[in-house]
């Protein structure tokens, strides 16, 4: 773990805060180049009727656009839960450099469906503030099914 993963997860907490508060699954999503964030998002499926609105998804997109390139190699993606496979294939197709998710998504993580989605030189990190990403999503499903 880098010294300031703890700061840009939290970053990341903070969006999927918002997600919550706007009634969307908490998922938040930071990306970082030379300890710098460039992109933050939250997942906007709901808001924006569109499955593939993931917060990595959108993260991706807005860090190419300021970037000018389409690969990521030199960039840090901070996400609360672990990606979903096509988050996963997006990262991949970006060739981010490292992933560092808190919570593991049993249900729905790449690492059960698609494990070999991400470009082979990704660095992942996982379980870094995943008690407290892994009770905002429990906290949030159980309100819904209320």
């Amino acid at each position: 773990m880098k010294p300031t993963d703890p700061g840009f997860m939290q970053q990341a907490l903070q969006e999927a805060r918002l997600a919550a508060a706007a009634g969307e699954v908490p998922v938040g999503a930071v990306i970082t180049v030379n300890d710098r964030i460039i992109a933050r998002s939250h997942n906007q499926t709901e808001g924006l009727n569109d499955p593939t609105a993931h917060a990595e998804m959108i993260a991706i997109t807005s860090a190419t656009n300021y970037l000018g390139a389409k690969y990521l190699n030199d960039c840090t993606l901070y996400v609360t839960v672990e990606p979903c496979a096509m988050c996963a294939g997006a990262i991949g197709w970006a060739q981010i450099g490292t992933l560092v998710y808190a919570a593991p998504d049993d249900k729905r993580g790449y690492t059960r469906f698609a494990p070999a989605a991400l470009h082979p030189k990704t660095l992942v990190r996982s379980g870094l503030m995943a008690d407290e990403a892994g009770r905002m999503m429990k906290d949030f499903f159980e309100k819904r099914r209320r």
